[in-house]
């Protein structure tokens, strides 16, 4: 005798909004968190090394930008 057993766990209802609300809100602190960083690490060069780079001190926003959230 043979036997099947399907499982499956689809989340419904208010269990499913509370856990997609979650999860946006982890990656857009995740994100903003990459922003962050990479402004304050951009910050800390001098003039020269961020000539090293190819990036002027005025691009220093948008860079954060593509790096967190790939805009």
């Amino acid at each position: 005798m043979a036997y099947a057993t399907e499982t499956r766990t689809a989340a419904f209802g208010l269990t499913a909004v509370v856990g997609n609300i979650t999860a946006q809100v982890s990656e857009f602190f995740a994100k903003r968190k990459v922003y962050a960083n990479t402004i304050n690490e951009l910050e800390a060069l001098n003039d020269r090394e961020l000539a090293d780079l190819g990036i002027a001190r005025s691009m220093i926003k948008r860079v954060a930008i593509e790096a967190a959230y790939g805009a």
